[in-house]
């Protein structure tokens, strides 16, 4: 196969690539065990103390209303405390069990098969959308949803059209309300209407719950304080949008993410699909505490490489990751958060305007 991707490399040099990579996942999983169980077990035992310890505060804060300032201060912790609960449970839980990267410990209370995740969107649904079409597509374009998720334009491969102007506005509107892109991204609206049927009724389902959760039966436990208990809850759930909405953001679409053509992973091995989720993918640099609030993600070259291996394992493997790229000749992009947010953001609002399409059979 002659290489079509946008690397030096040789067909052969690709493979030894994949080859190394294999032996690598190989190596983790047979190294999983009490460490990695008791990792994830404290994780959830963390995060559900802060979830509560969060709500519990926020009610005790209800009677210091009169003193404005300081009831201000003390709903403000316990808020906190909540959205950073609600980032915690989003990331690094949900994301990582319903990826399967704990099936191996074989608990039925953390499998992908039975964990349902804090956000509006069913986790059947994300498996399928994400797990599935995402990080088997990963940036091919018209296979791929999370490609400007059907409402952005993201690369200059997608041909211009009128309604790009609005969408710093769309963009802005998908990160306040990031859950729910997210519950809407496995309708296909070109699909049969009893499918589209069945995939709204699912999300209309686990977003009653949501709604009541959180907008109904915690509010009204607070009797005559229902509106601020609601006021928190929602700013809770926003910080957790916020937060969701630029560290996917920006492991996919900063400076020197590359997108493909159907016609580039035509007759794809394991070892090139290796090398199309590392030119995909991008890292954000941090400390210990960030990566575990972005769930990992900000190794996104990992987590693309091996979706299925715990994400506590990623910070791990990151150097030798790279270091295997920079040994092949495969460009590994990672930078600081502002940087790979601020290049995203900057596309967004410069693609929102004509520029002229690449064809989508030139490379990167």
């Amino acid at each position: 196969m002659t290489n079509q991707l946008p690397v030096d490399i040789d067909d052969d040099a690709i493979e030894a690539f994949g080859r190394e990579l294999d032996a690598l996942q190989r190596e983790i999983k047979c190294s999983l065990g009490d460490r990695d169980r008791r990792y994830i077990r404290r994780m959830i035992t963390v995060q559900r103390s802060m979830a509560l310890g969060g709500r519990l505060v926020i009610y005790a804060s209800l009677p210091l209303m009169p003193a404005f300032p300081l009831f201000l201060g003390v709903i403000g912790i316990g808020t906190a405390s909540l959205g950073l609960a609600k980032i915690l449970e989003n990331m690094e839980i949900g994301h990582n069990v319903i990826h399967g990267q704990w099936d191996w410990m074989q608990d039925p209370k953390i499998h992908s098969s039975t964990w349902e995740w804090d956000i509006v969107c069913p986790a059947d649904q994300w498996k399928h959308s994400h797990n599935v079409l995402h990080h088997t597509w990963t940036n091919v374009i018209g296979r791929d949803r999370d490609v400007g998720y059907e409402i952005l334009r993201v690369t200059e491969k997608q041909p211009w059209k009128p309604a790009y102007l609005a969408q710093p506005f769309y963009n802005a509107l998908l990160a306040l309300l990031f859950e729910w892109g997210v519950a809407m991204h496995d309708v296909d609206i070109n699909a049969p209407l009893g499918e589209i049927r069945g995939r709204l009724a699912g999300i209309g389902r686990k977003a009653s719950k949501q709604v009541m959760k959180d907008y109904v039966l915690w509010p009204l436990l607070a009797g005559p304080w229902f509106l601020p208990v609601l006021l928190a809850n929602a700013t809770a759930n926003v910080m957790r949008n916020l937060w969701s909405y630029a560290i996917i953001f920006c492991g996919h679409f900063p400076d020197g993410a590359h997108v493909f053509t159907e016609a580039q992973v035509e007759g794809e091995t394991r070892a090139r699909w290796y090398v199309r989720q590392v030119l995909g993918s991008c890292n954000i640099a941090g400390g210990p505490l960030f990566h575990i609030m972005s769930g990992n993600l900000s190794h996104q070259i990992e987590h693309h490489l091996f979706p299925d291996l715990p994400s506590n394992r990623y910070p791990e493997i990151a150097p030798r990751v790279e270091a295997l790229c920079q040994r092949y000749g495969v460009p590994y992009n990672k930078g600081s958060f502002s940087r790979q947010l601020g290049t995203t953001l900057r596309s967004i609002f410069r693609l929102a305007l004509p520029t002229r399409a690449r064809p989508l059979a030139a490379a990167a």
